[in-house]
């Protein structure tokens, strides 16, 4: 599965971006005009955001940055409904009980949402990764058509070459979401494939701020999308991505129609990240 966006991804990328205005202003920093106008924001700031992981560590992040965009948010937590986080922006988010494994349990908070955002996923024994990573996400996609969801993005990640071959049952999770998007949302999916994902991580009471050591690899690998093709060695080029640029691009392609539906790689996550 290659990281780098397709031709056809990238045309449909580039014109919703230009439905933002032809471009995005570079010198301002924000989007042009044309993004800000009344009946698009407005349409935007009623939008109702299910964001399933929104304990996790992306999960919680889009949360986050969902609610800074003045957006309902809504998530979902397997044992008690709202999970134990003791911070603010917990107590914004209106918190279902349901399973990705029990696609009945998801009903209610899905008839609820407009749009849906996955950050479901994780490693462990090849089976448990198909079913983590595929079977619990595609449940949650299917859910969301019946239940007339408009809208579905979901983190994926960049291939990684030879070492996919390790991490297979992984990738085959991944890919079988990936694919039920397409065939659920044909118009109306956003699939982003980051690189490894950074930020403060909080371990017990413990936060190790993991910028200041993959931060610096982003800046420099950022240019080098050119050697990401090259067989074999080129994923080693792949640039980690700061969580906070994941957060805006997921949020603004799951919420906003302006966004075509695409395969984000990690390069275009970088870049709009900077933009939005």
């Amino acid at each position: 599965m290659s990281s780098v966006v397709s031709r056809s991804a990238s045309r449909s990328l580039r014109a919703g971006l230009s439905r933002y205005g032809r471009s995005l202003s570079s010198e301002s920093n924000r989007l042009d005009e044309p993004l800000k106008a009344e009946g698009a924001e407005s349409a935007r700031s009623s939008t109702k955001l299910l964001v399933l992981g929104g304990n996790g560590f992306v999960g919680s992040h889009v949360c986050k940055e969902a609610l800074a965009q003045g957006l309902s948010v809504s998530s979902l937590s397997r044992w008690s409904g709202r999970p134990s986080i003791r911070e603010s922006w917990a107590d914004k988010v209106e918190w279902y009980r349901g399973n990705l494994l029990e696609p009945e349990s998801l009903k209610d908070a899905m008839n609820n949402a407009n749009a849906v955002v996955s950050c479901v996923g994780g490693f462990g024994s090849p089976s448990h990764m198909r079913t983590l990573n595929g079977t619990a996400n595609v449940n949650a996609v299917r859910v969301a058509s019946e239940q007339g969801v408009q809208r579905f993005a979901y983190v994926s990640a960049a291939s990684f070459g030879v070492i996919d071959y390790f991490l297979q049952g992984y990738y085959d999770g991944q890919k079988a979401t990936e694919a039920e998007i397409s065939a659920k949302f044909p118009n109306a999916g956003v699939i982003l494939r980051p690189g490894y994902i950074y930020g403060t991580k909080r371990y017990g009471s413990i936060k190790i701020p993991l910028g200041l050591i993959f931060a610096p690899f982003e800046l420099v690998l950022q240019y080098t999308e050119p050697l990401h093709r090259i067989p074999l060695i080129g994923p080693v080029f792949t640039p980690p991505v700061n969580v906070a640029k994941v957060a805006k691009v997921i949020v603004r392609g799951a919420t906003d129609p302006a966004f075509s539906p695409a395969e984000v790689d990690v390069y275009s996550i970088i870049r709009l990240g900077k933009q939005l």
